[in-house]
């Protein structure tokens, strides 16, 4: 009896599950039609900034769609990496030889400031940003021509301090990079469209952060981040806390995925969940809903040779059913070619375990470095660096 009633509750998860799957799908269909102007009224002198670390797969073309922008203004780009030996620093020298009349600096600086390595780069790169507005972006992101325009409309609209942009994943290399892009768009765009929609979640994505300069003063720079892992999230904050309003208008940018091994797909994943446990622990909890197949799949396995198998089984296949469903929005909401369905049992089995494991300590693993996060402070305890 026990079994049995694990097995019903555990249906009833998935039951519920499917049903905030259902109300993504549609919410998501609504939030894409509703689209901020692609022209703003004026066109000021923006600087991007771009750390870098490493020459990863694709970063070329990723740094390259930033200096393809149908911008009217002026635009400067700055990037930046730690050390001369830094793989990043050819991909740059090529971009300034093909492309000799764009505005594109190189900061080389060693300089440490905290444990985010990022963050350090970001501070040794401020002292060189000569415009009044200031774009950051991650070395993963690829955005299209018009990208910097959607940006600056939004930034000008009334009451706006600071803008973020949504992002969809783009595999570029293998099955488990395939599985990555399919984690971003079957599980967080559908996520955060939701908490959007109801008010749960106020976030900021390394995708994107575009604002003014006085606005980046105003909050200290970057140096008060220096030891954020959540960098992101912790500067949005700050802008909030500082009167600013932080949008995120109705397109998405392209997160490149390279993952070439479950390992490293496993550690990304780990990290960026007991990141948003840190931040939002009682959201983060209530996302449990959000995995309807494992708990059908637990179902079954409590519910074999009960009479509560059949509803197990059933909640298995609307699972499956429901989350096709939320794909084949995203494909339409931002034009992206079909997805690997066959893979979305191992995307939601994933996301479960991941979910799960993320529970039981703080340790993360960021780009070679081991940490173990400060639960509520989304900073890093410095004496478990490695």
């Amino acid at each position: 009896m026990v079994l049995f009633w694990c097995s019903v509750a555990a249906s009833a998860v998935a039951g519920i599950g499917c049903g905030y799957l259902i109300t993504a799908a549609i919410l998501l269909r609504r939030f894409a039609h509703d689209r901020v102007g692609a022209s703003p009224a004026a066109t000021p002198s923006v600087t991007i900034l771009k750390p870098l670390h490493g020459s990863e797969a694709g970063l070329f073309e990723n740094l390259g769609s930033f200096c393809a922008q149908d911008y009217p203004g002026d635009i400067q780009i700055i990037c930046g990496v730690q050390h001369t030996s830094d793989g990043a620093v050819a991909v740059v020298e090529r971009l300034r030889e093909l492309k000799p009349t764009r505005n594109l600096d190189l900061v080389v600086d060693a300089k440490m400031h905290g444990l985010n390595r990022k963050v350090s780069n970001l501070v040794n790169m401020a002292p060189r940003i000569r415009h009044e507005i200031v774009v950051l972006a991650d070395s993963d992101i690829r955005v299209d021509p018009g990208y910097l325009c959607r940006v600056i409309a939004a930034l000008e609209q009334p009451g706006v301090g600071a803008v973020t942009c949504l992002y969809h994943g783009v595999a570029l290399t293998g099955v488990w990079a395939r599985l990555a892009a399919l984690l971003t768009n079957a599980q967080f765009l559908p996520s955060v469209v939701f908490a959007l929609a109801f008010g749960l979640a106020h976030p900021c994505f390394g995708s994107t952060l575009a604002l003014r300069r006085e606005a980046l003063t105003a909050i200290g720079g970057f140096k008060p981040f220096v030891d954020c892992l959540a960098d992101d999230y912790a500067m949005g904050a700050a802008l909030r806390a500082h009167g600013g309003n932080v949008v995120i208008p109705r397109f998405a940018v392209a997160h490149v995925c390279t993952q070439t091994s479950l390992s490293e797909l496993w550690r990304q994943q780990l990290r960026w969940a007991r990141t948003i446990r840190s931040i939002d622990p009682i959201g983060y909890a209530g996302s449990l809903v959000s995995h309807p197949l494992g708990w059908a799949l637990l179902a079954v396995l409590f519910g074999a040779g009960s009479t509560a198998l059949f509803p197990a089984a059933a909640a298995v296949i609307a699972a499956i059913a429901c989350r096709v469903a939320v794909l084949r929005q995203v494909e339409r909401a931002y034009r992206l070619p079909s997805q690997p369905y066959w893979l979305v049992p191992a995307c939601d089995l994933l996301s479960f375990a991941v979910f799960a494991i993320s529970f039981l300590n703080w340790k993360v693993s960021w780009r070679g470095h081991r940490f173990r996060m400060v639960a509520g402070d989304w900073t890093a305890d410095r004496g478990t660096n490695q």
